[in-house]
């Protein structure tokens, strides 16, 4: 057992400074101070190894003031895990506190591997756990002919600490252990150590002086000012932050160029040397028709996306593009779909016929054999005229009340159209309006003329 456990330790140790750091910036950390080494504790086991040295150390255990202030204690370690470190220490002192004796010094040395547990190790003041084993030696010069001599013991060691942190780098350390020899000739001893704690050994990746956790850009080299990132092209925007970290450009456009200064850097400008908005990607609109000039085929004239911004063919030139033109070869209206409209020769005889409908004074009916004739003669008409469309105006004589005659001519205007529905006019081909008594073609004074009046006239959609 006493040869298998240094020998476990010493593995762990090995392992563990094969290991990487994982939750602190510095994973290294040497240790320089001072210690006391306090021997009032020991006990049986002391007094057998002082029984053997000599009568010298007959009154060692029993010294009042045992404080022994030396060193130096100089300790290497390194963080594992989480709060865990492991290290070797080693510590020189002098004991020269034995009563009844002038000018007698004990050489006191130790050396040991130890574990460190710190959960708070990243806070101003950062409590730990020790644990330890190693070699402790009292008085060498009786056995200076060897290093491990019957004065040197393997102990196992405990205790507690605290370090402090002064700066980035540096702590202040405290700490007291108990130290337990379990060979014959040991003696069991506390060793307080104070000292400094220099941290080092935080990762740069790419060597700029900043390591990585404080590193913007930890695989590229870069300047403090822009915590460790480039500026390659110089316009004091690092390259972390510039969309176009080759080419200088203003901060407020991302430090991108822009050519033309229409506000849309060149790297999104579709015309870049020629201002435009950034709504039509930093491109001019010469025609006004939403295409931008950056890929409109027909920058001087209007046309819709879907044809590159050129307009649409339109084989009759009658303002209605051949694929809404629903009569493209012969010239028409807009309102009519590109057909052609109904001439003036067939809404004058349209007229004709519609003057011949007359109605009776106060009724809509259409009455008559020469009515119902001028009708079917008007559906012809129609038929004969496809993409014609008419608005049916209805009329009134001046008998009655204003409101009244309003009325009745709609209901005119209605009748006809009704009746041409029923001999098969499209009833979308065919809209009302009511005048009334206005716009009258007979005399109202007479009984002929309020019967012209009574009637209906039509205009094209």
């Amino acid at each position: 057992m006493r040869n298998l456990l240094p020998k476990c330790i010493g593995f762990i140790l090995l392992c563990g400074f094969g290991l990487q750091a994982q939750n602190s910036v510095y994973p290294w950390q040497i240790t320089v101070g001072a210690s006391a080494v306090d021997v009032s504790s020991a006990g049986e086991k002391g007094s057998r190894q002082i029984s053997a040295q000599g009568e010298i150390f007959d009154d060692f255990l029993n010294v009042g003031d045992h404080w022994n202030l030396g060193g130096p204690t100089i300790s290497v370690s390194r963080r594992i895990k989480g709060g865990l470190s492991l290290g070797v220490e080693g510590t020189v002192n002098l004991i020269k506190k034995v009563d009844g004796l002038d000018d007698v010094e004990f050489p006191f040395y130790s050396a040991n591997a130890f574990a460190k547990f710190a959960p708070l190790q990243d806070k101003l003041f950062s409590p730990y756990l020790y644990g330890g084993w190693g070699y402790a030696s009292l008085d060498q010069e009786t056995n200076s002919s060897a290093l491990l001599s019957k004065n040197m013991s393997q102990m196992m060691s405990g205790g507690f600490g605290i370090d402090i942190r002064l700066a980035e780098k540096l702590k202040l350390g405290i700490k007291s252990t108990y130290n337990n020899p379990y060979e014959r000739f040991g003696v069991d001893h506390f060793n307080h150590t104070l000292g400094v704690n220099y941290l080092f050994g935080a990762k740069d990746s790419d060597k700029d002086g900043i390591i990585d956790i404080k590193d913007k850009c930890p695989q590229l080299p870069g300047l403090k000012e822009y915590e460790g990132c480039p500026d390659t092209d110089e316009d004091t925007i690092p390259d972390n932050e510039d969309d176009c970290p080759e080419e200088a450009g203003p901060v407020e456009l991302k430090g991108c160029p822009d050519a033309d200064g229409d506000g849309t850097p060149d790297k999104d400008d579709l015309c870049p040397d020629v201002p435009g908005s950034s709504e039509m990607s930093g491109c001019p609109d010469s025609d006004m028709d939403e295409v931008h000039d950056g890929i409109d085929e027909c920058p001087e004239e209007v046309g819709p996306a879907s044809n590159n911004g050129c307009p649409l063919p339109d084989a009759d030139e009658d303002g209605v593009p051949d694929e809404q033109d629903k009569c493209p070869d012969e010239a028409g209206t807009v309102e009519n779909e590109g057909c052609p409209a109904l001439s003036d020769e067939i809404m004058s005889t349209l007229n004709k016929l519609g003057y011949n409908i007359n109605f009776p004074a106060q009724s809509a009916r259409i009455m008559g054999k020469k009515p119902k004739q001028n009708l079917e003669k008007i559906k012809a008409l129609l038929d004969e005229n496809p993409n014609g469309k008419l608005i049916i105006e209805g009329y009134s004589s001046s008998d009655g009340d204003e409101a009244y005659n309003l009325k009745l001519s709609q209901q005119r205007a209605e009748a006809v159209r009704d009746y041409l529905i029923q001999l098969g006019v499209p009833a979308e081909r065919l809209e009302v309006q009511s005048f009334g008594e206005t716009n009258p073609i007979g005399d109202d004074e007479t009984p002929q003329g309020r019967a012209q009046n009574r009637r209906v006239q039509f205009r094209q959609q």
